[in-house]
């Protein structure tokens, strides 16, 4: 038996070694389990890290792709526009020189006619074979410039309709990018509209499972004992059979023509409640509900505000969100793993908390038995304390009478005794007569 004393009352009472070792391996367990804790706490904070981390650069690169684009579209643009210019300078340097060419022949014709009114002696004939040589010529010279400019206006029309028609199809390009980037604009439900939700997700996932998905678990949810159920559980492991990710997913489609629009909001409670009671780690709505919503159409998104680990994705952002998920948990994978090695050297932490519990209230029972027999044998101790109390001084004042006693013994003589006793005196002093 070990002895241990009330830091409270001072009191000093024992107790067994197997209790005693059990009241040490509470403490160290408490310790222990704070340690868990605490690197869960480090792992989760990983976790939302990584993820916040992966969702910035997912939007960086669309701003980059946008942004790469958008300069594509300056670029045809103003080459668009020079060439334009270039067009116009052209036209207006051919008129200029038709101008120039007719000018000059104008002036030519006009100091011809001075010659002919300064020469008179200059045939008739001649004349007019000069006339018709000089209209010859500027016609000819006529002809050739509006074949040129002809020519130019050909060639520019090709090279401005071949322009046009790159600069059509980069605009066509970027807006089928945006249109996949937002989804349901074009619904990306061509494909989906005689197909249900659940059975594209599966198929998705089935496609790759070989290749990127070789140790994961994706089925549906069949167990109703809860009284609920979601539609796919995803689970995945590592190699030593540890659990890398567990995801819920809920699918949630509606027809075009339905009449009541349900929103995503009216899922997520429900959904919070299965993704716990299947012990999972998060939770996942794939939903083509609200087609028109800005915020459900830019991409995933996080509502962990409302209930924690959650997400909203479209169709297309089923296996992205998976990765980016299993890419989180991998950071915090060996965090699990310390932690499973601690849970097997140290005790079962299953039912870690039903053991100490127990072990609480069966060492309290103990500690109440314990102090009750304590406070009983402490109030018969006072109770005897108080009549061997009582005792002492029976037996002190008898003491002092029996001293008493034996004084008055002592001090007892035959002169005394026969005092005022004649009879006494007598047979006394006759014995004494015999004696002597």
């Amino acid at each position: 038996m070990k002895e241990i004393k009330c830091p409270s009352c001072g009191k000093t009472f024992g107790i067994d070694p197997s209790s005693f070792q059990e009241i040490l391996g509470q403490i160290k367990n408490e310790e222990f389990n704070k340690q868990i804790q605490e690197r869960l706490l480090l792992a989760e904070e990983d976790n939302k890290k990584g993820i916040e981390i992966l969702k910035q650069e997912l939007k960086l690169k669309l701003l980059e792709q946008n942004s790469i684009k958008e300069k594509k579209i300056q670029t045809l643009e103003s080459k668009l526009n020079f060439a334009e210019e270039q067009k116009l300078n052209a036209l207006n340097e051919l008129n200029n020189q038709s101008k120039n060419k007719i000018n000059l022949l104008n002036n030519e014709l006009n100091k011809l006619r001075e010659d002919i009114a300064k020469q008179s002696v200059i045939s008739e004939l001649s004349l007019k074979n000069k006339l018709n040589e000089a209209v010859t010529n500027l016609e000819k010279e006529n002809s050739s410039l509006i074949n040129s400019i002809e020519k130019l206006k050909l060639e520019q029309s090709i090279n401005e309709k071949l322009i046009e028609e790159k600069f059509k199809n980069k605009i066509s390009e970027r807006d089928i990018t945006i249109q996949e980037l937002r989804d349901m604009k074009s619904k990306l439900s061509t494909k989906m509209i005689g197909e249900s939700l659940e059975i594209h997700c599966e198929t998705q996932f089935n496609l790759n499972r070989s290749s990127a998905f070789k140790n994961s678990y994706f089925e549906k949810d069949n167990d109703v004992s809860s009284g609920s159920k979601g539609d796919y559980i995803f689970r995945e492991f590592d190699e030593d059979k540890i659990e890398i990710i567990s995801i819920m997913f809920e699918m949630k489609n509606e027809t075009s023509n339905s009449n009541h629009k349900r929103k995503n909001e009216e899922f997520l409670k429900e959904l919070d409640k299965d993704r716990k009671q299947k012990s999972c780690e998060y939770a996942v709505l794939v939903s083509l509900l609200e087609p028109d919503s800005d915020l459900y159409n830019a991409g995933i998104v996080d509502v962990s505000h409302r209930f924690p680990k959650m997400y909203i994705i479209r169709p297309q952002f089923f296996l992205p969100i998976i990765s980016l998920l299993r890419n989180a948990s991998l950071k915090s994978l060996k965090y699990k793993s310390q932690i499973e090695l601690m849970k097997r050297e140290n005790y079962d932490i299953t039912n870690f908390e039903s053991t100490l519990a127990q072990f609480k209230n069966a060492v309290g029972k103990n500690v109440s038995l314990a102090q009750d027999r304590f406070n009983d044998a402490i109030s018969e101790i006072d109770k005897s304390i108080t009549h061997l109390q009582k005792t002492k001084e029976a037996l002190l004042l008898s003491k002092k009478h029996l001293l008493s006693a034996d004084s008055k013994s002592q001090d007892l003589t035959v002169k005394k005794l026969t005092k005022n006793n004649s009879t006494m005196k007598k047979k006394f002093n006759d014995l004494n007569t015999l004696e002597h």
